[in-house]
């Protein structure tokens, strides 16, 4: 199956909080640099994760998914590194479930197909945009509350998250940056939530 051969690129710098269902959210504006927080925008979210049968693809901490929903719809893989995520983005072309030539092909260094569906992960999603004094996007968070099937074993997940992902307004001074994210942790802290001890949704779903 084809897609579009050049992807959308991005490095996400996150930081993943654990709340429980009844956690009141902590008042965001009061982190570093931060002048308002945008009215909350809703977001239904639908995605599906793929690998080889033998997890090739989640050993080497990359993911595949086909996702529906949200302003980035469409095919999408992530990849970890010391300096953030890195994300390549292809949109949707039709209505099947296969993994695209070019999304195979981007993955090629990690694993070869055949590629079939490990997880599905349905997310009711509210974000806020954070912005400095000049109307600049400091970071957005988003409090998620997840609903996770494992295709092997049809074993369901439920859970609720917080993550702090830096905007374009972020400053890229790396002392800034830890500062922001110390900040972040005392805040979650205070109202009840705690940094998530996993690195990602799908390492979740999958009991990682």
């Amino acid at each position: 199956m084809s897609a579009p051969h050049e992807p959308t690129r991005s490095v996400e710098i996150e930081r993943t909080y654990d709340a429980d269902a009844d956690t009141p959210l902590p008042d965001w504006s009061t982190l570093p640099d931060v002048a308002s927080v945008d009215a909350a925008e809703q977001r239904d979210l639908d995605a599906r994760y793929f690998d080889t049968p033998a997890l090739d693809l989640a050993r080497a901490k990359v993911a595949v998914r086909r996702r529906t929903g949200g302003h980035d719809a469409g095919w999408h893989v992530k990849s970890s590194a010391p300096e953030g995520r890195h994300e390549w983005g292809w949109p949707i072309v039709d209505e099947e479930l296969m993994v695209p030539d070019a999304v195979a092909d981007a993955v090629a260094n990690w694993a070869s197909g055949p590629f079939v569906q490990i997880a599905r992960i349905r997310n009711n999603r509210t974000a806020y945009l954070l912005r400095d004094a000049h109307g600049g996007v400091v970071a957005e968070v988003v409090d998620d509350r997840v609903r996770a099937s494992q295709a092997a074993t049809d074993a369901e997940r439920a859970w609720r998250e917080w993550e702090v992902e830096l905007g374009p307004a972020a400053p890229a001074d790396p002392e800034w940056r830890a500062r922001f994210f110390a900040a972040a942790d005392a805040l979650v802290t205070a109202a009840g939530g705690t940094v998530s001890a996993s690195d990602s949704k799908l390492g979740r779903a999958l009991g990682r």
